[in-house]
């Protein structure tokens, strides 16, 4: 299974990483971070479905997001 990790407090909110997700799992959280935005986010019940193929963390154009496999 990946660890996939996202500065929250570094995300715009854009959603690159969700559009690239081929599995989906990736969501806006409904709190605001330090910025106003809604940061991107992997539900706990979601992230055993990740493949660790990295798609997000390539996207993301604030390096918000690291995938460790």
């Amino acid at each position: 299974m990946a660890k996939v990790t996202f500065r929250e407090d570094r995300c715009k909110g854009c959603g690159h990483c969700i559009l690239a997700c081929p599995k989906s799992i990736i969501s806006f959280s409904s709190k605001l971070n330090e910025k106003g935005y809604h940061p991107a986010q992997i539900l706990k019940e979601n992230i055993s479905k990740c493949i660790g193929c990295a798609s997000c963390g390539r996207m993301c154009p604030d390096l918000v997001i690291t995938v460790e496999r």
